[in-house]
């Protein structure tokens, strides 16, 4: 198998060297070297910046707005924004919700709120884990009762990050009791203006404010919002946690080359010095 570039790759490299060649702001990229996270306005910007390129959403296909790059091309770009101490695109929306969106969603739902996510104008959370459904989180207790053209959501969810700034949530609920647990859980939508949310901080051992808990009360959501079929969110759930283990991986990969770059600072830093 030839590993190397061909002449398409090596122009594309070019291509996203040339755009990161504008320096980022130096807090910025200090803080992603520190593996300190953004503020929300950043991640909002860095994300309208991409957006405006045609690059918001990297691993989306063409048609829902995606770039279509190839895994070549995925590697290329991930590789080139950690050369530039760029921060990662905030995921929640982009590849949680978002791929879930434009593979089981409803058309309407797509034209909704597919644009919003690449262009930064909607921060998604996730309304997952609960005081006692966390890593077994077929055991969530949150309810979604059908009441006519509405679901009617009451529950809590903890460890939501971002709660405080987001302006949506996907939230997992259970919409009917079924003997098999993971039977019976729905996937919806839910803009965090609708009355009967209410969101508290969580501190955190890094005395930063991103986790909190979210109670939902009676919160009363159009049944256009439900995803995909009743009944059927452990499935989307499941493949959403799929999504959210690509993250993790483009992160290691991030890590894995500012690792070896500032290394070899440190080499060529030593090396002038004589030690």
């Amino acid at each position: 198998m030839n590993l190397d570039p061909d002449d398409t790759e090596c122009a594309f490299r070019h291509e996203v060297r040339s755009f990161f060649a504008n320096p980022l702001p130096a807090s910025w990229r200090a803080r992603v070297r520190a593996g300190i996270r953004l503020e929300p306005a950043e991640y909002i910007a860095y994300q309208k910046s991409l957006a405006a390129r045609g690059w918001g959403a990297p691993t989306w296909p063409l048609e829902f707005g995606g770039t279509g790059w190839t895994a070549t091309q995925l590697y290329i770009f991930e590789s080139e924004a950690s050369r530039a101490d760029a921060p990662a695109q905030f995921h929640q929306g982009l590849e949680l919700i978002g791929p879930i969106l434009f593979t089981y969603g409803s058309a309407e739902q797509k034209a909704k709120y597919l644009p919003r996510i690449i262009s930064a104008d909607d921060w998604w959370c996730q309304g997952y884990s609960e005081p006692g459904a966390g890593s077994d989180l077929a055991s969530l207790s949150t309810r979604a009762i059908r009441e006519g053209d509405s679901y009617v959501i009451t529950g809590q969810k903890m460890w939501t990050s971002y709660a405080h700034v987001a302006s949506h949530m996907f939230v997992l609920a259970r919409t009917s009791v079924e003997k098999r647990k993971q039977s019976g859980i729905s996937l919806l939508l839910v803009d965090m203006a609708t009355p009967g949310i209410t969101v508290r901080p969580i501190d955190s051992l890094d005395e930063s404010h991103h986790v909190n808990e979210v109670f939902l009360d009676e919160v009363r959501v159009p049944a256009g919002n439900l995803v995909g079929e009743e009944g059927n969110g452990w499935s989307y759930a499941k493949a959403l946690l799929d999504r959210e283990r690509g993250v993790t991986a483009a992160n290691a990969l991030r890590l894995s080359n500012s690792c070896v770059r500032y290394a070899r600072q440190r080499c060529v830093r030593a090396a002038a010095v004589g030690c």
